[in-house]
């Protein structure tokens, strides 16, 4: 399965070790970028939240985005 978005991180960020393990569980995959190795990345994450480097962020196919979400949110973005 090829992945259906981009799970912005850090190593340190405990909300994304949680939701990684969520979604690992359920099955979705994902491609995750850590924005602490890769500044454009971070510029990314900031640009979607108002200059904030919040994370985890994840970026779908069709560009929207949400910011540390649960993973029937993600699941509900999947599916519309």
């Amino acid at each position: 399965m090829t992945a259906q978005f981009t799970l912005y991180s850090t190593p340190w960020c405990g909300y994304c070790h949680r939701l990684k393990g969520q979604l690992q569980r359920e099955g979705i995959d994902f491609v995750e970028v850590d924005i602490e190795r890769d500044e454009a990345a971070a510029i990314t994450v900031m640009n979607i939240n108002q200059g904030n480097q919040t994370v985890p962020t994840l970026v779908f196919e069709d560009g929207t985005a949400l910011t540390n979400p649960s993973v029937a949110q993600v699941k509900a973005q999947l599916t519309s």
